[in-house]
């Protein structure tokens, strides 16, 4: 662990004074000293390149760690002003010692700072340090973009991207991004915020207001009940509680068994809809947006409003029902509105009312919301147009899509829509004030595509053996020793977990790998390593990803001021967020069974995702012509399968993996009769795979929230032409997108146009480019490269509605659903970022008024 001394400068006067300040990553010295050493080899040095040939020597200035001058054998004196004055010096006879030229019998190193050997063949010297040395094979391996001309004209460990172990292995200081933010510039944002988040607070203090008239009913009060009046529960900050019914967070108020060895949770929405006469959770779902019209007013309706509202049903909200109904047979709210304790058969005592409790400091939801209203009211709205093209996008003079200074992608041809271009800018030509733009469209809730990301970086190796490198540890105190050996990835072709050696996965994600009858071989890694190590294992690759996102207010994990989720206390219990890495194989052309994909989902917060690094595999001719062979045999048994009955002695074709037999799949390619009226080969992408390795990574399918409820009519009325887990058409569903078991190939997004008229945003994702998904957009994504993405969510101001929106859909699921859990607990994050938002926005206007 390198200690806070570590990183300090070495400059030093004797042992009675040394530089306070922090050193420049790969340095020993801080910025200015740095400078002035630099500053004097310079001036010393009368041709370019000549500090070559001083590397050995040079290792004592800017990166060894022997020190400077601070064991000067001269006595000691006590330092005068005028001594400490020239302490920030630095003095000729250290330059001189640090450049001198080595004698005729000094043997120059030639060690590799990379492999610490140095016995190669020979060795690059870098003239920028003129300290560092890379041998020919180590460059060959581990930088193959680089040449040895770019080592000696400045080295990797000069420009910061040095992949050796020990650099990778570096703790890194960041300066906060906002240091050098105006004030009223930060003032403006926090008020914004504040606006953004009123909707949220105004649903929950009307919850809470309501459940407090019902309580002085209960108890017969003749004047109001206050906050004060309810018992306050002691909880720990680390502890989360959750309703035991649906699986909700609670915020604040909830009632709960007085029994202690019962103690049955029960949130507000679910109260509400067993006044309502309903079992909790037996409410209308919403698996669209139903309330486009009242957001986009900046309302919020309540749960009980949604519950009385009389829309079509989707047959997953039934099942739910239903199921409600079986565990609750006998479960009603007393005619006052208290509600009883459920029966023991729910693991409850069944016996006792459920009393109102709450868990924050009597009124302070309500303290909030009127001083959130105060801040926000000096806040002017921007009226955004949903139903025109962007001003600033036509300003711009962008409408030309094949210009490569466009700052819009064509990613839709929807007839009368003005939302087929999605904003595109480039991180290299952005300024500070491009934000406004990008809030134009996010407010819309369109997708953004960022370019060239990556160019704002150190440029930082993200080559898997490279990551590989740097996760593995070695030793009698590994910690994580199993990880470093084998992962578990899923098989595209039958989603069946299979366990790997991680350096083969690594291998087959550069060269590729197949089945035994030749089928590629798709394989994907989740998340690997853990969100939870990703720091304390990656902390270089960590902080690259980091610095490579654009718009920091809102995707910086720890400083974004629009990013609610960065105004937690420390102390508290946070989601996980990120970042998580996704790695998985690809291939060019859809194949139409065991494709490389991500399936149809839908995230409960915002999120980005950049693609970090790509890889072609090259495919032989004669791969090639089996892989045709097998479509063509594939197209055959899904026709007869799904359209003309089960053949239970038809021959299957099992393919052996490392640990298990696959299993086919597909991924919604069976074929119909339909597919002649379509015109449409289910094999072939609609984007041209004939290029060059130039070519997207990724093909990604983004969905606008209102098309969702005739996407999700569409999936329901075709579900069994789509196939999940062992090869087995998916006969049923909980809910078509999150269950995360469906994926639209070409045939299909052709057929969902055709039939509803819906279409996606469907466009490539390029190595560099990070791509913005709001909450509430279903999303797939195809890999066409073997592909390296790493992804961070976020709540932003603009879609935290949508977000709680969001969680009233995921509470219907069954109990055992993947999406269930209520993870995000974005109510909760909403009143700590406002709480966080109106104390700065108070000291900021308090300091402006001084």
């Amino acid at each position: 662990m390198t200690s806070p001394e570590d990183l300090r400068c070495r400059r030093n006067a004797g042992a009675k004074w040394r530089c306070s300040q922090t050193a420049i990553i790969g340095k020993l010295y801080c910025e200015k000293h740095f400078a002035q050493l630099e500053s004097r080899r310079r001036k010393r040095i009368p041709k370019e390149g000549k500090g070559c040939s001083h590397s050995g020597d040079t290792e004592k200035l800017t990166g060894g760690r022997q020190g400077d001058d601070s064991r000067s054998k001269k006595k000691k004196k006590k330092r005068s002003k005028r001594e400490s004055d020239a302490a920030d010096e630095v003095s000729e006879s250290e330059l001189d010692r640090v450049l001198e030229k080595p004698s005729k019998n000094e043997r120059v190193s030639l060690m590799c700072h990379q492999c610490q050997r140095n016995d190669k063949s020979g060795v690059v010297h870098c003239t920028k340090c003129g300290r560092k040395r890379y041998c020919y094979e180590c460059i060959e391996k581990w930088y193959p973009g680089k040449t040895r001309e770019e080592f000696q004209v400045g080295c990797p460990f000069c420009c910061g991207n040095c992949n050796c172990k020990a650099c990778l292995r570096e703790v890194l200081v960041v300066k906060p991004y906002t240091t050098n933010m105006d004030n009223n510039v930060k003032l403006q944002r926090l008020q914004y915020l504040l606006y953004k988040a009123l909707p949220v607070l105004r649903h929950i203090c009307r919850q809470q207001s309501s459940e407090l008239e019902i309580e002085a009913k209960i108890q017969g009060v003749g004047v109001q009940l206050t906050a004060k009046d309810i018992t306050r529960v002691n909880m720990d900050k680390e502890e989360r509680l959750y309703c035991d019914n649906c699986n909700t967070s609670i915020v604040d108020f909830f009632r709960s068994c007085p029994i202690p060895s019962c103690s049955y949770d029960l949130c507000l929405t679910c109260c509400q809809e067993l006044r309502g006469g309903r079992q909790a959770g037996d409410v209308e779902a919403e698996t669209s947006c139903r309330q486009l019209v009242q957001r986009e007013r900046g309302q919020l309706a309540d749960s009980e409003d949604n519950a009385n509202a009389q829309s079509q049903r989707h047959g997953w909200s039934s099942q739910v029902a239903q199921a409600a109904v079986e565990s609750f047979p006998a479960w009603r709210a007393y005619r006052d509105g208290s509600i009883p304790c459920p029966q023991k058969t729910c693991g409850s005592c069944g016996t006792l009312t459920l009393q109102l409790q709450r868990i924050f400091k009597a009124n302070w939801v309500n303290k909030l919301l009127k001083n959130a209203e105060d801040l926000a009211i000096r806040y002017k709205s921007q009226d955004i147009d949903s139903s025109q093209r962007c001003s600033l996008c036509e300003a711009s003079g962008s409408k030309d899509n094949n210009n490569v200074l466009s700052e819009v992608r064509q990613a839709a041809f929807r007839e009368n829509d003005e939302d087929n271009f999605l904003y595109c800018p480039s991180a290299v030509s952005m300024k500070d004030d491009d934000i406004e733009h990008f809030q134009r469209h996010w407010m819309r809730g369109e997708p953004v595509i960022v370019k060239c990301v990556l160019d704002k970086t150190s440029g930082l190796s993200w080559e898997p053996m490279v990551m590989w490198r740097a996760f593995r540890e070695t030793g009698a105190n590994v910690k994580f020793k199993e990880e470093t050996k084998s992962v578990k990835a899923i098989d595209c072709l039958d989603w069946c977990e299979v366990e790997i050696n991680i350096h083969q996965f690594f291998k087959g994600y550069l060269e590729g790998r197949m089945h035994q009858d030749g089928w590629p071989e798709m394989l994907k890694l989740k998340d690997w390593p853990s969100s939870t190590l990703f720091e304390e294992r990656l902390p270089r690759h960590g902080a690259e990803f980091i610095a490579a996102l654009p718009y920091s207010d809102y995707t910086n994990p720890k400083l974004g001021l629009l990013n609610l989720t960065t105004r937690l206390p420390d102390d508290l219990l946070k989601p996980d967020l990120g970042p998580k890495t996704y790695i998985a194989y690809g291939f060019s052309e859809e194949l139409g069974r065991g494709d490389s994909v991500t399936k149809l989902h839908c995230d409960m917060s915002d999120a980005v995702n950049v693609l970090m690094h790509t890889t072609r595999v090259k495919i032989s001719s004669w791969q090639t012509e089996i892989i045709e062979k097998l479509q063509n045999e594939y197209a055959a048994e899904d026709l007869h399968e799904l359209y003309g009955g089960i053949n239970e002695d038809k021959g299957r074709v099992n393919r052996e993996s490392p640990k298990r037999t696959s299993k086919l799949e597909t991924s919604g390619s069976a074929f119909s009769e339909k597919n002649e009226i379509h015109g449409l080969d289910p094999r072939k992408s609609v984007i041209d795979p004939s290029k060059d390795a130039a070519d997207g990574g990724a093909v990604w399918d983004i969905f606008r929230r209102q098309d969702v409820p005739k996407l999700v009519e569409y999936l329901e009325k075709h579900r069994e032409e789509f196939r999940h887990i062992n090869k087995l058409p998916v006969k049923s569903v909980v809910h078509p997108i999150h269950d995360q078991t469906l994926f639209l190939n070409e045939r299909h997004k052709k057929q969902l146009k055709e039939e509803f008229n819906v279409e996606p945003w469907t466009f490539e994702q390029y190595l560099g480019e990070a791509v913005f998904i709001p909450a509430g957009c279903p999303h797939q994504v195809r890999n066409r490269q073997s592909c390296i993405k790493v992804a961070l969510d976020f709540v932003s101001p603009e879609n935290v509605e949508e977000c709680v929106r969001l969680t009233e859909e995921f509470r219907l699921l069954p109990k055992n659903h993947r999406a269930k859990e209520d993870k995000l607990e974005v109510k909760k994050i909403t009143l700590y970022a406002v709480s966080s938002a109106v104390t700065e926005a108070k000291k900021l206007i308090d300091g402006c008024s001084d």
